[in-house]
């Protein structure tokens, strides 16, 4: 059976990390999320607590960004501030990979700087912790790199490895999402973001292999209509 667009629904992360973004257009995403049933609202880290509020009792998670979207700061600085958002509710965290230290071939400390958010993100007291996606940034990076990148966010602990931020110079591809897909096998989740807008966009890169999709044009996607007002 042919996938239809409401079908991808609990594979959308529903996603506003414009720096111009105000309470108003939060509220906005969060009512949108609840009424299409998106897997999470994806926002800066400001907002993780009203949206746990808007979100409560709902099966739409919450998703922030740690080292979004350069991926440069301190490891010491991406740890503290997932505790930080953790502890405010958020159940899902995309981190950027510290892109400046991969092309520098310091693959300790890009490791360490992935390990460093897992562990943060695993201590809780509501729960189990937080889910962790690393984002690697594949517009910047050749087959062999992303290959490298994968291989160091799975042992990092990594739960997903994610495609691009959309700050990169290209659009993220489905043979991007297929060689992280072969690279890091079944078990790690694959997420597919950085200027995915349409239904047939969204499929492709599903059948390339991703099973969750960063987007800000969930609404178009799965009704075919522009954002509601």
């Amino acid at each position: 059976m042919a996938m239809k667009p409401r079908d991808l629904s609990k594979m959308i992360d529903h996603t506003l990390l414009k720096p111009t973004a105000n309470v108003y257009d939060i509220k906005k995403l969060c009512k949108e999320a609840l009424k299409y049933k998106f897997a999470s609202v994806c926002v800066n880290p400001i907002f993780v607590p009203m949206c746990v509020k808007l979100l409560k009792g709902s099966s739409v998670k919450v998703t922030t960004v740690i080292g979004y979207p350069l991926g440069a700061n301190t490891t010491e600085a991406k740890a503290f501030q997932t505790r930080q958002v953790v502890k405010e509710g958020a159940q899902e965290i995309d981190m950027v990979m510290n892109l400046g230290a991969f092309k520098s071939g310091a693959f300790d400390l890009v490791k360490a700087d992935i390990k460093a958010v897992v562990d943060a993100a695993r201590v809780s007291s509501l729960g189990p912790g937080a889910l962790v996606k690393v984002n690697i940034e594949c517009s910047y990076l050749s087959d062999e790199e992303i290959i490298k990148a994968c291989t160091l966010a799975v042992e990092g602990g990594a739960d997903f490895v994610v495609t691009s931020t959309g700050f990169g110079p290209y659009r993220t591809t489905g043979e991007h999402v297929s060689l992280i897909r072969k690279t890091v096998g079944r078990e790690i989740g694959v997420k597919a973001s950085g200027g995915i807008k349409t239904f047939e966009e969204a499929v492709d890169m599903l059948d390339a292999g991703a099973n969750r999709i960063g987007t800000d044009f969930g609404v178009y996607i799965v009704t075919g209509e522009e954002e509601e007002s």
